[in-house]
């Protein structure tokens, strides 16, 4: 009697299953870097921010499989990374193994659109993904420090009608105390300075000045330059020369500088164009004062110096007859 109900049982949960559960998983076929991966694309569901997740989600509206029902994905990335990425939407971590760099995970998880931070990524190569991480901590610190502090002080240089821009930055305590007659020699006076201790410790790290540098030519600004320079700050000695002239001593330090330009004709502001205009008035002074004039004799080419060592005579004169 209890086998019977179990059965009885059994006939009923299976009816009360819906068409679609009674079917067997759905199996696609991924082509990346040549290896096929066969995947249940109800795998990519449990991440639908992430690009296989909108692949494969329910609409599937730019999902297309090739002529042999394949669907050909992850362009440029290896097929060992791509392992990992599978073992991510199975598990929820990026185990990167040995031989694939942190980088080239990076910049598959960038493709993909999955979250590259220390939740989800696992690798033993921690200083490499510190780097990572840093890289994307520094970029996100100088977007604040870009619309803060640098952009206030370029709009400021724009309104005087500037194309360019060198900010000097200087930390919160530095003072800046010139003597107004003997002001430094080397054109500091032109450069624009921004206090900020905490943008002076940012621009310390020579791969933060690239991810700046990066960031700058992304908001297309032209001819960056970002580096570490000298800067006068105050007089330390004036040295008397002979005649009476002065030379005026001034202590540096080194701090950092942001050089950019937002020049539209770049290279056409550096000369100035001189249009030869054919003058109106009379060629010939004496004709117009009335005197006689001589005939024009026809002036022959000028010979260079280095034409005449080479070849005496470059242009031999027609022998007179013998008498």
């Amino acid at each position: 009697m209890s086998a019977r109900s179990d059965l009885q049982q059994d006939g009923r949960d299976e009816k009360n299953l819906s068409p679609r559960s009674r079917l067997p998983p759905e199996r696609v076929t991924l082509m990346v870097d040549g290896t096929h991966f066969v995947v249940d694309p109800a795998l990519f569901t449990s991440h639908p921010d992430t690009m296989l997740g909108r692949m494969f989600g329910p609409a599937r509206h730019f999902t297309r499989p090739n002529s042999k029902g394949e669907y050909e994905i992850a362009e440029g990335i290896g097929a060992s990374i791509f392992r990992v990425v599978l073992d991510f939407y199975k598990g929820g971590i990026l185990q990167c193994p040995e031989g694939v760099s942190v980088s080239e995970l990076r910049e598959a998880c960038d493709y993909l659109c999955i979250n590259f931070d220390y939740n989800t990524v696992r690798c033993r190569d921690l200083s490499a993904l510190l780097h990572e991480l840093s890289n994307d901590g520094a970029k996100r610190q100088f977007e604040v420090f870009l619309e803060d502090l640098v952009v206030p002080v370029m709009v400021s240089s724009a309104q005087e009608g500037e194309r360019e821009c060198h900010i000097v930055v200087l930390t919160d305590d530095d003072i800046v105390d010139w003597d107004h007659d003997n002001p430094p020699p080397m054109g500091e006076e032109y450069s624009q300075i921004l206090y900020s201790t905490k943008l002076y410790r940012f621009f310390k790290y020579i791969e933060n000045r690239d991810v700046a540098k990066a960031l700058l030519k992304e908001r297309g600004l032209k001819n960056i330059r970002i580096g570490i320079e000298g800067y006068p700050t105050c007089k330390e000695k004036v040295k008397r020369r002979p005649g009476g002239r002065s030379e005026v001593i001034y202590n540096y330090v080194q701090r950092p500088f942001i050089q950019l330009s937002w020049e539209k004709e770049e290279g056409k502001s550096r000369h100035v164009d001189f249009q030869c205009v054919r003058s109106k008035s009379v060629p010939n002074l004496m004709a117009s004062l009335g005197e006689p004039t001589q005939p024009s004799a026809t002036l022959s080419p000028q010979v260079d110096e280095l034409d005449r060592l080479i070849s005496p005579d470059p242009h031999p004169q027609s022998q007179a007859p013998p008498q």
